[in-house]
C-alpha cells in the first residue's frame, strides 16, 4: 500500500510539473508572437489582436460564423488603423506606396463589410482574405522599432 501511494505521489508530481512546463512554454510563446508582432502603433496591435485567430483558428476550421460574428469588431478596428492615417516614422521612399496600400486596406474592409452582412461563405472568405493580405502590405511598410 506505501508504495502504491508512492506510485500515485510521483504520478501526480510529474503531472503537475508537466502542466507547469506546458504553460511555461504556452505563455512564452504568446510573448514570443506579442514581441514578432508589436507594430509600434496601438491601433495595428488592437487590429492584429482580432484578426489573429480569425487566420489562425476560424478561416482553417471554415468557420464562416465566427468570421461573420467577429467582423464588425474587425472593421471597427481597421477603421481605427485607417483614421491613423500615415505614420510619420514612415519613410519618404515608402510615403506613397504606403498610402496607396491604405486606400486598398479600407477598400477591403468595406467589402469585408458588405459580405458580413448579406454575401456568401465564399465571398465572405475572399473579402476577409483581402483584409488579411492588406494589412500584411500595410505592416510590411511599417519601421521595424
Amino acid at each position: 500500500m506505501k508504495r502504491f501511494c508512492l506510485a500515485i505521489l510521483f504520478s501526480v508530481a510529474l503531472l503537475f510539473s508537466a502542466s507547469v512546463r506546458f504553460q511555461l512554454l504556452a505563455n512564452t510563446t504568446v510573448q514570443e508572437h506579442q514581441a514578432k508582432h508589436g507594430f509600434g502603433f496601438k491601433q495595428y496591435d488592437e487590429f492584429h489582436d482580432v484578426l489573429h485567430p480569425l487566420q489562425h483558428e476560424a478561416l482553417p476550421n471554415r468557420d464562416f460564423k465566427t468570421i461573420r460574428t467577429k467582423s464588425a469588431l474587425l472593421i471597427q478596428r481597421g477603421r481605427a488603423v485607417v483614421k491613423l492615417g500615415t505614420p510619420a516614422k514612415i519613410s519618404a521612399e515608402n510615403r506613397a506606396e504606403f498610402v496607396t496600400e491604405l486606400k486598398k486596406f479600407s477598400q477591403a474592409l468595406t467589402k469585408l463589410r458588405n459580405d458580413a452582412k448579406r454575401g456568401s461563405d465564399s465571398q465572405l472568405e475572399a473579402s476577409y482574405s483581402a483584409v488579411h493580405d492588406s494589412f500584411e502590405m500595410l505592416t510590411a511598410l511599417l519601421p521595424r522599432t
